[in-house]
C-alpha cells in the first residue's frame, strides 16, 4: 500500500466521528456493539486501561444518536433501525478526583454539559444525585424517548486514590448515591454500559442494580476491545512490512477474555508510529505503584505469577477495603487468563502474564523497591547477563551477594520478609525478568518434587534451589535428580543451590555444578 493512501493511526483519539470523518484507521467493532445494545439493557464492561473502551463508548454514542452515515460499510449499517434515535447522556469522569470535594464538582461539571448538549435545563444543580435524576426525567420528556446512559471510567475517583485509602472510600459513598438514581429510574431508560478498569463488587457501589450484567469475561465479547490476530494480518498488516509477526505476538499479543487472544490496541499504534522498535509502550503510560506497595506488604512469590491458579471468585471481585494483589493485576492487565478449569460447577483460573513486554516490565519496576539506587540495580542487571550467557558462575556468585546487599529491606513492612524463602525467589525472578530473560520456569514438577526456579538462555539450563536458614540446598537438587527432564534437550545443564541467613539477609552458602 503507498504510504499516502493508508488511513491515519488514531493515537490517542477516541471520538468516532473525528476517526471516520478525518480518515483514521478504524478496526469495525459494530459487530459487538450491535449484539450488546440488542440483547442487554444494564451492561458493565472491564478491561486495562488504553484498550479501546472509551473509542467503543462513543461508537454506541454515534449508533443510539442515529448518525447512519459514520458506519457506511460496517456491519451495523444495515442492521440497526436509523429512524429510531435516543437521547444519550455520556458521562466521562476526569479531572479533580483527589477528594470528595473535587469528584462532587466534577459530577455537576458533567451533568451541566450534558444539560447543554441535550438542551435540557435542571433546576436543581447544587445535589448531584438531584441533578441527574431530574436530568433523566427531563430528558425523557422533553424528547418522548428512552434515555441511553454511557459512563466511562467509572472507578476512576477509587483507582486514584488508593493511596488514600479514607478518601478511595468517601467517593465510592458518592459513586453509590449517583449511580443509584438509575435504580429509581428504570422506566426512563433505555441502556446502560458502563466500563472502567476495576470490577468492584456490585454491593460496594451498585447497591439495588441487581440487573447490571458483567459482560467481562462472556466468551461472546472478549474480542470486544483490541486488536485480533486475524486484524493485524489483514486490515493492520499494510502497515508492519517486513516486520516479524512472530516476534509481535511474543511482545504483544497474550490478552485473554476467554475468546481468542488480543492486542492492547496502543502497543500496535505506537509500535507502527515509532518505526517498529520494540518498547513497553502500554506499560509506560501508567505506574502500577499501589501493586508495589500490596507487594511490599505481603509475602508473595513473584515466581509463582506465571501459572498463578486463583477461583472465580478473587477475579470477580475488587474491595478497597480488602485488596488483593492478584485481583488487582488481572484486572489492571498486568495478569491474563491462560487456562480455565471448570470442574463440579466450579469455576478457577490460571492466570500468567500476557506477553513479553509486561512480564519484563513490570519485574523491571518492581526492582526499584528492591533496590533504590539505580546505578546499583543496572549493574547487577548486566552481571546477570554477563555471566550467565558464559556460564561464569564463579562470578555470578558476587554478583549475586551485591544484589541481596544493596536491597533496601526497610521498604517492607512485613518484618519477617527475610525468614520467606518466596521473598528471594521473587527478588531473582524479578531481576531475571526485568533483566529480559524470557523462558524462567517457576515450580517446575517433576517426578520427585518442584524445581524453585529454572532459568533458560540459549541452549543452557540454569537450575536453582534456595533455602533460609537450612543447609543442602544443591544436595537436594542432587538426590532428587532435577536435571533428569532436561538432559535430552539441553547441551549444558548447571545446578545452584543457594543458601540465605535470614538475620545477614544475603548468601551464606553457594555451590554449583555442571551435570
Amino acid at each position: 500500500m503507498n504510504n499516502s493512501n493508508r488511513k491515519k493511526l488514531p493515537i490517542g483519539i477516541s471520538t468516532f466521528n473525528e476517526i471516520i470523518n478525518e480518515n483514521y484507521l478504524y478496526i469495525d467493532k459494530t459487530k459487538e456493539a450491535y449484539n450488546l445494545i440488542s440483547n442487554h439493557k444494564y451492561a458493565f464492561l472491564s478491561r486495562p486501561r488504553r484498550f479501546g473502551k472509551s473509542l467503543f463508548l462513543d461508537t454506541l454514542k454515534e449508533i443510539f444518536e442515529g448518525n447512519q452515515k459514520l458506519f457506511k460499510g460496517f456491519y451495523i449499517e444495515n442492521r440497526w433501525n436509523w429512524e429510531e434515535k435516543y437521547p444519550v447522556i455520556h458521562i466521562s469522569f476526569s479531572g479533580d478526583m483527589r477528594s470528595p470535594e473535587g469528584l462532587k464538582e466534577t459530577i455537576l461539571s458533567v451533568l451541566k454539559r450534558n444539560q447543554e448538549n441535550l438542551k435540557v435545563e435542571c433546576d436543581n444543580t447544587n445535589s448531584y444525585s438531584n441533578c441527574f435524576r431530574e436530568l433523566l426525567k427531563q430528558t425523557y420528556e422533553q424528547y418522548q424517548k428512552p434515555v441511553v446512559i454511557l459512563i466511562d471510567e467509572y472507578d476512576k475517583a477509587m483507582l486514584d486514590n488508593l493511596d488514600q485509602m479514607s478518601v478511595a472510600q468517601e467517593n465510592r459513598e458518592i459513586l453509590r448515591a449517583f449511580y443509584g438514581v438509575m435504580k429509581d429510574n428504570d422506566r426512563y431508560i433505555k441502556f446502560v454500559f458502563l466500563t472502567g478498569v476495576s470490577k468492584f463488587a456490585k454491593a460496594n457501589i451498585f447497591s439495588g442494580l441487581n440487573n447490571l450484567e458483567d459482560i467481562t469475561l462472556y466468551p461472546k465479547f472478549g474480542t470486544i476491545c483490541g486488536y485480533t490476530q486475524m486484524d493485524i494480518e489483514t486490515i493492520i498488516a499494510p502497515y508492519l512490512e517486513g516486520v516479524d509477526f512472530e516476534e509481535l505476538k511474543r511482545w504483544y499479543n497474550g490478552y485473554n477474555f476467554l475468546n481468542e487472544k488480543v492486542y492492547n490496541p496502543f502497543d500496535i499504534l505506537l509500535f507502527i508510529r515509532n518505526d517498529y522498535i520494540f518498547r513497553n509502550y502500554w506499560f509506560n503510560t501508567g505506574t502500577p505503584s499501589f501493586l508495589a506497595k500490596l507487594f511490599q506488604t505481603g509475602n508473595y512469590n513473584l515466581a509463582n505469577f506465571e501459572d498463578l491458579k486463583v477461583d472465580e471468585g478473587l477475579l470477580n471481585a475488587f474491595d478497597i477495603n480488602q485488596l488483593n494483589l492478584e485481583t488487582i493485576m488481572f484486572q489492571s492487565g498486568y495478569l491474563t487468563i491462560k487456562e480455565q478449569i471448570i470442574r463440579r460447577n466450579r469455576i478457577e483460573y490460571i492466570l500468567t502474564y500476557p506477553n513479553y513486554e509486561t512480564k519484563m516490565s513490570f519485574n523491571d519496576y518492581l526492582i526499584n523497591y528492591f533496590v533504590t539506587n539505580h546505578q546499583k540495580k543496572n549493574r547487577v542487571k548486566n552481571g546477570l547477563i554477563d555471566t550467565l550467557e558464559v556460564a561464569d558462575l564463579e562470578s555470578f556468585e558476587q554478583v549475586i551477594k551485591s544484589l541481596f546487599a544493596s536491597i533496601a529491606y526497610n521498604n517492607f513492612t512485613n518484618n519477617y520478609i527475610e525468614n520467606y524463602e518466596g521473598f528471594y525467589a521473587s527478588v531473582f525472578y524479578a531481576y531475571f525478568a526485568g533483566a529480559g530473560f524470557d523462558k524462567i520456569i517457576a515450580e517446575d514438577a517433576t517426578s520427585e518434587g518442584r524445581i524453585d526456579l529454572s532459568v533458560f538462555i540459549d541452549d543452557k539450563v540454569f537450575i536453582f534451589e534456595f533455602k533460609v536458614n537450612q543447609k543442602g540446598a544443591l544436595e537436594q537438587i542432587r538426590a532428587k535428580n532435577y536435571h533428569e527432564q532436561y538432559l535430552s534437550n539441553y547441551n549444558e545443564i548447571y545446578l545452584l543451590g543457594i543458601e540465605f541467613d535470614s538475620k545477614r539477609r544475603n548468601v551464606v552458602a553457594y555451590a554449583w555444578e555442571k551435570v
